[in-house]
């Protein structure tokens, strides 16, 4: 089963994560993709109409992570194992972030 998460820059909504069995996938939403005056959300993930394919969470979400102590800390108050690097992006991805990336949860409305 898949998990999806949607990303958005300064709160617009660029596109979804999500988390397959085996595999990472990234895709920019149609229209802001044709958008031409919306910017890629990085160099290694420039807009493109195809989906992005990693068995690894893509670098530029792994950065947005917390590192040492303090992915220790929001592990252990979240209860999600240190590894769990996408669940701990979806947890956290919405509100204890820099910069204008964020990531939250897919929930069915």
């Amino acid at each position: 089963m898949a998990v999806m998460g949607v990303v958005y820059i300064n709160r617009e909504r660029i596109g979804t994560l999500t988390k397959d069995v085996q595999e990472y996938i990234f895709c920019y939403d149609e229209a802001y993709y044709n958008n031409p005056q919306k910017k890629a959300i990085s160099v290694t993930l420039p807009k493109t109409q195809q989906e992005y394919h990693s068995t690894e969470l893509f670098p530029f979400f792994f950065n947005m992570l917390s590192e040492g102590v303090n992915r220790k800390l929001q592990s252990r108050q979240l209860q999600i194992d240190e590894n769990d690097h996408f669940s701990l992006l979806l947890a956290t991805g919405s509100a204890e972030t820099i910069g204008a990336v964020s990531v939250r949860l897919e929930t069915e409305a």
